[in-house]
């Protein structure tokens, strides 16, 4: 009876976009072309980019071909300017769409608390905006601040307003969006990841209720469908592509015909044909940009394609107007952004589930820096794009800019005390994060990374049982035995947490933070050679894995 009730109301929204009815939320976004066209059979394009992580200039971006890594020049903002201004050109109707994670993931970022990306965000000429897991990095306030100060609307279903006592407020952000084409209507209905107070430290999003997608999603379709006459309706999420493909399978996502999503970096070049939406998802770091074409005939979508565009440094050249927008902001800190902090004889590289060259010398530096430890452990982030190309001399420069890319929290180093015990029992809850059947159980970035230990595991196996066998400096881990650790502290978590590992006894800050560590130990060890220990060793999966999404058509290149 659902079914046929949502066929209905479809043909009730196909029907009234036709009629060109009217609501308090639409809008049209600037058509670049006025081509003598028919009104009633047209072509639209919707692109999309996600998770740039405020990466400015054009970098080295990590591509898997015949089964090696290959590194090409891709991104930054006056690339992508250029980019886009060529391609929107050429279309006759574009929307441009940002779903998540612009306001972290560098210095300028940092030193600027994001106030140097609203210029450059709003010189690309946006259409609509959703915040990404990051976007409350600098805290409830200042989010806001920053996404207001973008010129186009904003969109998100469940966020809302903590008035205290588990009493929750009005939505931050208005939850849907409505472009307006020829009489037709498109809606966009956002979702960000309702993980954010685990996954992210705690303070960050204090003020704010995060709810699951689900909770109203039908609800919100059905307003979009039968009250709004949408002939086309797109959920823009950030929410990973595990989180998204299942939601797609959901049935409170039935009448949402795709999910154009982010937050896991994950490049999708053939749409995802799950139950009840396609599902897409287009890299990172300004690489790539998600193309979404639509044809329109009476009212009606009669097909979509869809690609990835990869934003090819050597291709589009720099815009000059952007070039005078990033220089004025970055100018005051370019010279530390510059700074050489050492050196590295190998490209250092996140991409990989499970090892990476990066994660290994973060974990060998601080080390370096607290070595009357155990185990070392860091969190398997995947923010940071790659650093191939040497300089005159031969070696890959790391710089104080890029160790603000790797870790753009300069968080203190905190040390504590756990039983073999609690290890095991922490390495299954993180693993399972990873590698969930369920694939609403995933959720954070890759394996959790550390130095110290070594373990093999199952990533397919069952849930509780997939650590095989794990040794501490060579020995079986002793239930029993107490072990020191050391991790980063969040901002927010309790005395006993340490890298979301509960229970943690006699916890203590030490006097050094990440940035103090990784330079200390860069002056001293400069060049270094961080070639993945292989401290974690996956038994049912290459240690090339670069996605942890699997049963679905699909595969990272």
């Amino acid at each position: 009876m659902k079914s046929s009730r949502r066929k209905f109301i479809a043909q009730l929204g196909a029907l009234g976009a036709s009629t060109g009815l009217a609501s308090f939320a639409e809008a049209s976004s600037i058509t670049r072309k006025n081509p003598k066209e028919n009104p009633t059979s047209f072509t639209l394009n919707i692109l999309q980019t996600t998770d740039v992580h405020c990466q400015v200039h054009a970098h080295d971006e990590l591509f898997w071909e015949n089964g090696k890594s290959v590194f090409r020049k891709t991104g930054g903002y006056a690339h992508l300017k250029t980019f886009l201004d060529q391609h929107r050109e050429k279309m006759n109707h574009s929307f441009l769409i940002d779903t998540g994670d612009m306001f972290q993931g560098s210095e300028l970022s940092v030193k600027t608390t994001g106030e140097a990306m609203v210029p450059i965000l709003n010189a690309l000429d946006y259409d609509l905006y959703l915040p990404g897991n990051w976007e409350v990095i600098y805290y409830k306030k200042s989010m806001q601040h920053l996404m207001g100060s973008l010129n186009a609307p904003k969109v998100c279903a469940n966020m809302y307003h903590d008035l205290g006592e588990g009493k929750r407020g009005e939505l931050i952000f208005p939850p849907y969006h409505i472009w307006t084409v020829n009489g037709v209507k498109i809606g966009f209905l956002g979702y960000t990841d309702h993980l954010v107070p685990i996954r992210q430290s705690p303070n960050y999003s204090k003020g704010i209720i995060y709810t699951k997608p689900e909770d109203n999603l039908a609800h919100y379709v059905d307003v979009l469908r039968i009250q709004e006459k949408c002939a086309f309706v797109a959920i823009v999420a950030h929410l990973g592509l595990s989180q998204q493909i299942h939601l797609a399978n959901l049935p409170a996502c039935e009448g949402v015909d795709y999910i154009l999503g982010g937050d896991t970096h994950e490049r999708v070049r053939k749409p995802i044909q799950a139950k009840y939406a396609k599902v897409v998802e287009p890299g990172a770091f300004g690489s790539f940009v998600g193309n979404l074409e639509l044809k329109f005939e009476n009212g009606k979508v009669v097909s979509d394609r869809y690609e990835l565009l990869e934003v090819d440094a050597k291709k589009y050249p720099e815009s000059k107007e952007m070039n005078q927008i990033i220089a004025k902001y970055e100018g005051p800190y370019l010279e530390d952004i510059q700074k050489v902090a050492g050196y590295s004889t190998i490209p250092l590289y996140r991409y990989f589930v499970i090892e990476n060259t990066i994660d290994t010398m973060i974990l060998n530096a601080i080390n370096w820096q607290v070595p009357d430890v155990d185990i070392v452990l860091s969190n398997g982030f995947r923010f940071c794009p790659p650093r191939s190309t040497p300089d005159q001399t031969g070696n890959i420069p790391i710089t104080n800019g890029f160790i603000f890319d790797m870790l753009p929290v300069d968080s203190t180093i905190r040390t504590g005390k756990v039983t073999g015990k609690q290890i095991k029992e922490w390495l299954e809850r993180e693993l399972n994060n990873v590698f969930a059947a369920d694939a609403s159980k995933r959720f954070g970035g890759w394996v959790i990374k550390f130095k110290g230990m070594k373990v093999k595991f199952n990533a397919f196996g069952e849930e509780g049982q997939r650590v095989q066998s794990a040794l501490v400096h060579g020995k079986n881990l002793d239930m029993e035995k107490v072990y020191k650790i050391c991790a980063c502290e969040r901002d927010g978590d309790p005395d006993d947490m340490l890298c979301r590992f509960r229970g943690v006894k006699d916890t203590e800050n030490t006097p050094f933070t990440l940035h103090q560590a990784i330079k200390s130990y860069l002056a001293k060890n400069s060049p270094v050679t961080p070639t993945p220990p292989n401290s974690a060793v996956a038994l049912d999966a290459p240690a090339t894995l670069l996605t942890q999404v699997s049963g679905v058509d699909y595969e990272f290149r």
